[in-house]
């Protein structure tokens, strides 16, 4: 419990957190982001504005052992391994990072089992050795890890100058009419359920491109250029132009959330990577192909379309 003194100055919500709970304004913004700061039971944002007075309630997780478990047993798909980096091919269900209920069975996990930490950059911590980006639990495909602080700092870098090239193929509910787009809207927290994102006006700017691969009855398949790297981006994005991921369980709803016959995950995967190499050779490009289980689904929906 945060308890304002009567006499404050208003001020924004993650600024007064930060000052009365002793945590850094970083660690308090991610807490707001899930939801964590409440006055009187309402959830509320980082730019709220917090009257002299008010008693907030903040809820800080227990923090979690520093150094991951090193898991030997899970294995990796590596598509590229060179002196600098790791591509791998995630699968769907794996989690990158160890998180509140998956402590030791994520890809991090997964990595000290293949190598020691100090095998990967620690730049972003003994927690996320080599990790630059991250991928959806429920989302499949190609994931690059720095071996070496130059390695990731290269990489970070180039994340923040929307360098690096990220392709995605997503199966979406409903017949997309352009052949090729681009969605500009803006990504942020969504105020009516703090466990989603959401187009909102004052959201963080974000930009998918997309081209139709084929068409089906009551589907498309797209590939999505990630130009931003927003939380659930290509989700929300592709909800809010009215054409769902097939079988997404959190912004799907009705037939778009169950998805074709035969599907029982997310159709979403990262399929192609590019970004220049950090040792200066040029280019490194991977292309991780479907997954057998939503190449599958296609093959249904083709067998539908030709008997039509």
């Amino acid at each position: 419990m945060l308890v304002v003194a009567p006499n404050a100055a208003p001020a924004r919500a993650d600024r007064i957190a930060a000052d009365l709970s002793g945590l850094s304004r970083s660690h308090v913004q991610r807490l707001i982001s899930e939801g964590r700061l409440t006055l009187d039971g309402r959830a509320l944002r980082a730019n709220a504005i917090v009257p002299a007075g008010a008693t907030l309630h903040l809820d800080v997780p227990p923090p979690a052992d520093a150094t991951p478990e090193p898991r030997p047993d899970i294995v990796l798909d590596v598509v590229h391994e060179d002196d600098d980096v790791l591509i791998v091919n995630k699968p769907a269900g794996l989690v990158v990072h160890p998180a509140p209920g998956h402590a030791a069975d994520t890809l991090v996990n997964a990595l000290l089992g293949r190598a020691s930490p100090t095998t990967y950059g620690g730049i972003a911590g003994v927690r996320r050795p080599g990790i630059v980006h991250r991928l959806d639990r429920d989302t499949s495909g190609l994931l690059v890890v720095a071996k070496t602080d130059r390695a990731q700092a290269s990489l970070m870098a180039q994340l923040k100058a929307r360098r690096v090239k990220k392709t995605y193929l997503a199966l979406v509910h409903g017949a997309v009419a352009a052949a090729a787009g681009r969605i500009e809207a803006p990504i942020g927290r969504d105020p009516r359920r703090r466990t989603r994102m959401g187009v909102v006006a004052d959201g963080r700017p974000a930009i998918t491109g997309y081209r139709v691969r084929e068409r089906f009855p009551g589907w498309t398949l797209l590939e999505l250029d990630l130009v931003t790297g927003r939380t659930h981006q290509i989700r929300v994005h592709l909800d809010a132009i009215g054409h769902p991921v097939a079988g997404d369980p959190l912004y799907g709803s009705g037939l778009s959330r169950r998805g074709p016959e035969g599907l029982e995950r997310l159709f979403l995967h990262a399929w192609r990577l590019e970004f220049a190499s950090p040792g200066g050779e040029g280019l490194t490009r991977a292309t991780a192909p479907l997954p057998g289980e939503l190449e599958a689904v296609l093959g249904g929906l083709r067998t539908a379309a030709a008997a039509r």
